[in-house]
């Protein structure tokens, strides 16, 4: 034992070493802050715009119209803010529950305190069921073993031993007590160190957002340009520097897309929602998109694709196997009967070890009359588990017996010693335990034996005369529903692979379970021994990794993104922290996952329910489906923008947009009517398709010709109207309105035929969601305030035009329907041709 005082540290002490080298936390909080989301947000470009435009209205004196703008950059930064607080402070409540509490000795009294508040030299005080919550060397061990899974991916619990064993934080005490002194605290702790690790991985972005992001840039440069030529071409033709540079600014709004970053954020924020009711917190909106075209799927096996709890999976007596998984109540053999009852008398009263749990789940439905008949039965003595012989027994005691009971389970070779067998039995024995072991099984071996002498026992379990009673296969058997989750994704063209630190026949056992392609399974041993280039080569081919190290993970994950894959890795352990993060998608389990996981995951399942995977690919290739035509259909509400923005002022006309109309244009109507898009459910099985390429565009080329036609027909309307009336003497005010009214009405009837890229000349109306008809009649009713009502008329520059004027506005607008569907039908023989 070791020499070290057990009175532990003093009150004082403890906190000049807690001063010193800080609470026991871990710093992977990858949250941005508040400042840093609102700054990120503002430096989207229409928002410099539209500060730009509020600024020089500001200068000419026109506040109304400044205040009015910077309303809109007010409403915009708060749906992204809040939708970003709202996830973050869900992640906090999983960090308030996971957070271990310690049992410590201080002044020589045993005090329960936060985990942050141990430090190096504090003993901790163990028992069944704690979670350690700092490194430490074992001082004192009662049959104490603990789960590592957190740390190493392997679902077998460690023994562990006085003076020689080692515990980590974030490990889980599942049987017996101990003592332990702490070496390491916080960011010094192996936990600790991985963590640190996920400093130096940069976070993947979006494939799509990098589209978009592009196409912005592109246009913004344009934009710019084409903005930069028009204030000088006023100032030529018409005079006045200020007036000028309002023009080009509107002319920059109409070119760049301002709306399509509110677009994603709408899409992406409702998708969240959408799948937050499949219990699944979506840390950053835009992995949703990203999941939508994964092409791999890494994970782990133990707490993922498994229970992480251990099952009885089979019976063995006497070369007689029985399956166990589907027992019925009182079906089941004396002879296997008598191996459930003594696997129970070796086992804990009110055990936390995984396995002993198991025999007592088992024998609540099969023992119930033996239970009974237990009832007086004393547990009278204890032979602890040892490095020299891994079986431990417990002796019990019946006075109304003549003799006393004792029950021993542990390693089938330990308990091929204490039975004495022969060279033949124990050969038999080996044999029926590997057979087993080959299906991945944890195997242990039963015996008993009576002991006469009520008065005295030996010291030693080998003093008794045992004999074997069989063996018991268990297993931590796999999640309902894997099988069909992973059939799914082999049907949606997703490939599955296992990355896992448990052996390689547990491994295979579980990858053959849940349909898992296992021909090949690579060892990180293997992985150690290869070079890059073979490395790579078996990756390709392999969808099997048993134990594997965390750096071997990464590794992995990084070859997979080397050849060109779309990477989603799911995990809860503090191992699969770093591959998570470098992952295009980080996927962690909500209950079980550490904080580290959680934080460096872009995607957390509230419930551990891996079918939720699924269920979120499937969502993602439904919001790519549909943000495609909600692009193209902003696109094309664009031109009519741009052209109503140069068009008067080409010939001569009063300027009909200023920078209010295109901000309410393009940061209320148009992504309100895109949310249309967003509701639409799929028209095709998205989910009996590959992936999409990565080569492929969110917008292709002849997209991009189908929108710029629908634009131009609404432009010519709208510009045709607009001159008729002015030619007519209608007031400025008033054929602002009015042209306004079409510009809007003709804007949400392209809705309508942009909800599929075919001609649907019949049913064009029907199942809109009821989404879509809500935001439809609330872009309606805005059209009326904004036209109807004098005040809000005022801010816009309109005078309320008459009911049949405005009615004949109206249905102009709307009567531009079979034109955009005859559009589509002349796009569709171009592209045949």
């Amino acid at each position: 034992m070791s020499n070290l005082p057990i009175s532990g540290l003093s009150s004082s002490e403890a906190a000049k070493r807690l001063a010193a080298d800080g609470p026991n936390e871990l710093n992977t909080d990858q949250r941005d802050n508040l400042l840093s989301t609102i700054l990120e947000v503002a430096a989207e470009p229409m928002f410099l715009l539209l500060l730009g435009s509020g600024a020089i209205y500001y200068a000419m004196g026109d506040s109304r119209e400044a205040y009015v703008l910077l309303g809109f950059v007010v409403i915009i930064m708060a749906i992204s803010i809040i939708q970003t607080r709202k996830t973050e402070t869900t992640l906090a409540a999983l960090r308030d529950l996971s957070s271990p509490r310690a049992l410590v000795i201080r002044d020589g009294i045993p005090v329960r305190i936060a985990g942050q508040q141990v430090v190096r030299g504090d003993i901790l005080m163990l028992a069944e069921g704690d979670r350690i919550a700092a490194d430490g060397v074992v001082l004192e061990a009662h049959e104490l073993a603990v789960d590592e899974s957190l740390l190493t991916g392997e679902s077998e619990m460690v023994s562990k031993t006085a003076d020689i064993s080692k515990v980590y934080a974030g490990s889980l005490t599942v049987r017996g007590q101990g003592l332990v002194h702490v070496s390491a605290t916080g960011s010094d702790t192996e936990l600790g160190k991985i963590g640190q690790s996920l400093q130096d991985i940069s976070m993947e972005s979006s494939p799509l957002r990098d589209e978009i992001n592009l196409l912005t840039k592109r246009l913004v440069i344009l934009g710019i340009s084409a903005s930069l030529l028009l204030t000088v071409l006023y100032w030529v033709l018409r005079g006045g520097w200020l007036q000028g540079l309002l023009s080009g600014i509107v002319l920059a709004m109409s070119l760049i897309p301002q709306e399509l970053p509110v677009i994603m954020i709408v899409f992406f924020a409702l998708g969240a929602r959408r799948i937050a009711a499949h219990q699944v917190l979506t840390r950053r909106l835009n992995a949703i998109e990203t999941l939508g075209e994964t092409t791999v799927l890494c994970v782990d096996k133990t707490g993922t694709l498994t229970e992480n709890r251990m099952e009885v999976a089979a019976l063995s007596v006497a070369g007689e196997t029985l399956d166990a998984h589907h027992l019925l109540p009182h079906s089941v053999s004396t002879n296997f009967l008598e191996l459930i009852e003594y696997a129970l008398l070796a086992s804990e009263i009110a055990p936390n070890d995984p396995m002993e749990l198991a025999f007592h789940r088992l024998a609540q439905t099969h023992l119930d009359d033996v239970k009974r008949e237990h009832a007086g039965w004393e547990l009278a003595r204890e032979y602890e588990l040892s490095p020299e012989l891994l079986a431990m027994s417990h002796l019990w005691r019946n006075l109304e017996n003549s003799h006393d009971t004792v029950a021993t389970k542990g390693a089938p070779e330990a308990i091929a010693t204490l039975c004495r067998l022969n060279s033949q039995q124990h050969n038999d024995l080996m044999h029926s335990a590997e057979a087993m072991a080959i299906k991945g099984l944890r195997v242990l071996a039963v015996a008993k034996a009576r002991h006469a002498n009520h008065l005295s026992w030996p010291e030693l379990q080998n003093d008794f005369a045992f004999e074997l009673v069989g063996l018991v296969g268990l297993a931590d058997p796999l999640r309902d529903n894997v099988q069909a989750a992973v059939a799914q994704c082999h049907q949606a063209g997703i490939r599955v692979m296992m990355i896992t630190g448990d052996y390689p026949t547990t491994a295979k056992a579980i990858a053959m379970q849940a349909g898992i392609d296992c021909s090949q399974i690579l060892s990180g041993k293997e992985i150690a021994a290869m070079d890059a280039q073979n490395m790579q080569q078996q990756i390709a081919r392999t969808n099997v990794f048993a134990r594997v190290t965390p750096q071997q993970k990464l590794n992995i994950v990084e070859c997979l993104k080397a050849q060109g894959e779309v990477v989603a890795m799911t995990g809860d352990g503090v191992n699969d922290a770093p591959a998570l993060k470098a992952a295009h998608i980080g996927i962690a389990m909500g209950n079980r996952g550490t904080d580290v996981a959680r934080e460096a995951a872009s995607i957390v399942l509230l419930h551990d329910d891996f079918t939720s995977i699924v269920t979120a690919i499937s969502l993602g290739r439904r919001i790519f489906s549909n943000l495609r035509l909600a692009i193209i259909y902003t696109l094309a509400v664009h031109v009519p923008i741009i052209g109503l923005s140069i068009l008067p002022l080409l010939f001569g006309l009063p300027l009909l947009l200023a920078p209010i109309h295109i901000a309410f244009l393009e940061l209320v109507i148009d992504p309100a009517c895109s949310i249309v898009f967003e509701a639409e459910q799929p028209k095709t099985n998205l989910m009996q398709q590959p992936p999409r390429p990565k080569t492929e565009h969110l917008v292709s080329k002849q997209h991009i010709l189908l929108s710029l036609s629908q634009g131009l027909l609404i432009t010519l309307v709208t510009a045709g109207f607009y001159t008729y009336l002015i030619n007519h003497n209608e007031p400025i005010d008033v054929a602002r309105a009015l042209t306004f009214i079409v510009l809007v009405t003709a804007n949400a009837t392209l809705v309508f035929s942009s909800r599929s890229l075919t001609v649907r000349w019949q049913g064009i109306f029907s199942d809109v969601s009821r989404v879509g008809i809500v935001v439809l009649l609330l872009t309606m009713l805005g059209l009326i305030a904004v036209t109807c009502i004098p005040s809000l008329s005022a801010a816009f520059n309109f005078h309320s035009p008459t009911l049949l004027q405005w009615l004949l506005a109206f249905v102009i607008g709307i009567g531009l329907l079979p034109l955009f569907e005859s559009m589509k039908t002349l796009h569709q023989r171009l592209q045949r041709s």
